[in-house]
């Protein structure tokens, strides 16, 4: 664990960047238009028959929208947009399922949002059961469901088991009603409690939990106080994010007042307050955000080198295919990554003209490919062996010296540390994990802003 007051506030300025949560790479705001429906199509139609998928069923719908969001959502209150939502969604599944070919092999489905929720339980079935009918699911295949407990009534987790729902991850954010007023969600400890309880009652044992820091009007001492809460419902992983203010990107943010939100030192203190809350209560560190019970599957792919990340953040799934529905899915194929239109409007105006909704993506090189491995190791393990990666793409041992002699003024601080050609990061340089990736980013402009910092 790292201690926070050695870290000070010159340290923290020089590194704390805005710089990518690397959760692919390239990373998306380099897709463009080039990849299209077209291309997409010609991608899934050259897959291998027998290539696990992963599949991830974006919905972009929220009762109330929160001031903190990053997601693709908007806010309704009929139901109606939902449901035609719901009828587009079969469209698309459809036609990518065609172009796949029958029978391809399902391990994981993940349901993001916005508030998949929101969904009403038998629609929640429908659309499993139109999932299944295309796809041939593994026996033990994940589905795992994003819940917000404040719209979610007892009807709808009987539709999440019955729908063959095996994870759910609650979010929560803050327990503390001074920084929920301030990011507009309310909601209460014993709201979060009772969805769980109806979730194991009803056989969905495996549950995350999502908190944030760095929101306003947050303490070290309330983060913490929040996180004891938290544990008291046993959740086998947590993920604990930083909150990325980016009103240039996201208007509603603007929302917020910035002048409430914590500086990084207090960004940090909140951190390792909530991490010494995990550790006491035995969680494992995984990676730069998550932390998960030592019997947990992710905490065994930790241990065994076998962590991913992936659009979803850190994951035990390994399937080579991820494919996304709905406006703003993304997707990840051997041959590049593609992503769909944005909003719902232009979504379903591809769709109804035959096409697959495909906006922008990108066409990875080997070059990508090498970069990628680079810093997904670094994102996982917290360590990368420069050699036996270049080795495996088939470029000489040498060929990242210059990003490696780029992480000098980094090893000076104490973030990093170089072994021969293995990077590794430091135990203190942690927090700072990100800005170790970013020397290895070759679209990476110095002078990005679009990017959340890297504390």
């Amino acid at each position: 664990m790292y201690i926070v007051a050695e870290m000070d506030a010159e340290l923290l300025q020089k590194y704390d960047l805005r710089v990518p949560r690397y959760t692919s790479y390239p990373t998306a705001p380099h897709f463009g238009p080039r990849v299209d429906g077209d291309r997409y199509a010609g991608w899934l139609g050259a897959l291998a028959p027998d290539a696990p998928l992963s599949l991830y069923v974006h919905i972009p719908f929220c009762r109330q929208l929160c001031w903190f969001c990053g997601c693709n959502t908007r806010a309704v209150n009929r139901y109606t947009p939902v449901a035609h939502y719901i009828d587009l969604l079969k469209v698309e599944i459809g036609r990518v399922a065609d172009a796949l070919g029958p029978g391809r092999p399902v391990r994981h489905l993940h349901w993001g949002g916005g508030t998949p929720t929101i969904l009403r339980g038998a629609d929640f079935l429908d659309l499993m059961a139109f999932l299944r009918d295309r796809f041939a699911f593994a026996a033990d295949a994940e589905i795992a469901v994003e819940i917000d407990p404040r719209v979610t009534t007892r009807e709808t987790v009987a539709g999440l088991a019955e729908g063959g729902t095996t994870r759910a991850s609650i979010g929560v954010q803050d327990f503390d009603p001074a920084v929920q007023a301030a990011i507009n969600r309310f909601q209460s400890a014993e709201t979060t409690a009772e969805v769980a309880g109806w979730l194991r009652a009803d056989g969905i044992r495996d549950l995350n939990l999502d908190l944030l820091y760095g929101l306003p009007r947050q303490t070290a001492a309330g983060v913490a106080r929040t996180m004891e809460r938290a544990l008291e419902l046993t959740p086998a992983r947590v993920a604990l994010f930083g909150y990325a203010h980016v009103p240039w990107m996201k208007s509603h943010q603007a929302l917020i007042d910035a002048a409430i939100l914590p500086d990084a030192g207090q960004r940090l203190a909140q951190f390792d307050a909530a991490e010494r809350v995990l550790t006491k209560a035995g969680y494992v560190a995984i990676g730069l955000d998550h932390f998960a019970a030592p019997d947990d599957s992710m905490a065994r792919a930790l241990a065994d080198g076998r962590l991913r990340r992936n659009f979803q953040g850190y994951t035990t799934d390994d399937a080579p295919v991820l494919i996304g529905f709905g406006a703003s899915a993304i997707g990840q194929l051997p041959q590049g990554y593609v992503q769909n239109a944005p909003d719902v409007p232009a979504w379903r105006a591809a769709l109804r003209r035959g096409a697959l909704p495909v906006a922008r993506g990108i066409a990875l090189d080997a070059e990508d490919r090498l970069r990628a491995e680079v810093i997904e190791a670094l994102m996982c393990a917290g360590a990368a062996d420069l050699a036996a990666i270049c080795a495996r793409h088939g470029r000489p041992a040498t060929w990242l010296d210059a990003e490696l002699a780029s992480l000098a003024p980094l090893v000076a601080d104490g973030i990093a540390e170089i072994d021969g050609a293995t990077v590794r990061v430091t135990d203190f340089g942690r927090p700072l994990l990100r800005a170790v990736c970013a020397a290895f980013d070759a679209y990476l402009a110095p002078e990005e802003t679009r990017h959340a910092t890297a504390v």
